[in-house]
């Protein structure tokens, strides 16, 4: 499986031009996609100082599965004194960390890095 091919995975991956690697996930991260999706973010966090950030705003559905994959994902960049960042604009996953005591495990955004702001929208006059 190609992990480019946006039609064959959940995911795609990109580096940015510091180093990090962005990998954004799209549709569902449920227990029938959870298991490709660990072992690209195993092979993304098996060597020392791994910087990722996973771009959840596509992703329309997330389950229990798809939260260990990104717990373990964190945890295995913790342990080899890397970062994992998540990037959502999506308020069900927001309510869902908060759900599951995970809000303050993550280190959420709402913007992948160096993304400029939206618009500033017009203000009436």
């Amino acid at each position: 499986m190609d992990e480019n091919d946006i039609g064959s995975a959940p995911y795609r991956t990109h580096q940015t031009s510091g180093g990090t690697t962005v990998v954004t996930l799209r549709g569902e991260i449920d227990v029938v996609t959870a298991p490709a999706l660990a072992a690209r973010l195993d092979a993304l966090t098996s060597r020392p100082h791994p910087d990722l950030v996973l771009d959840l705003r596509p992703v329309d559905f997330i389950d229990c599965s798809g939260l260990g994959v990104l717990c373990r994902a964190r945890n295995r960049a913790r342990d080899r004194h890397g970062r994992l960042r998540l990037v959502t604009d999506n308020s069900r996953f927001l309510r869902l960390l908060r759900c599951t005591g995970l809000t303050d495990v993550f280190e959420v955004g709402s913007r992948l890095p160096g993304e400029p702001a939206g618009p500033v929208p017009a203000v009436a006059g």
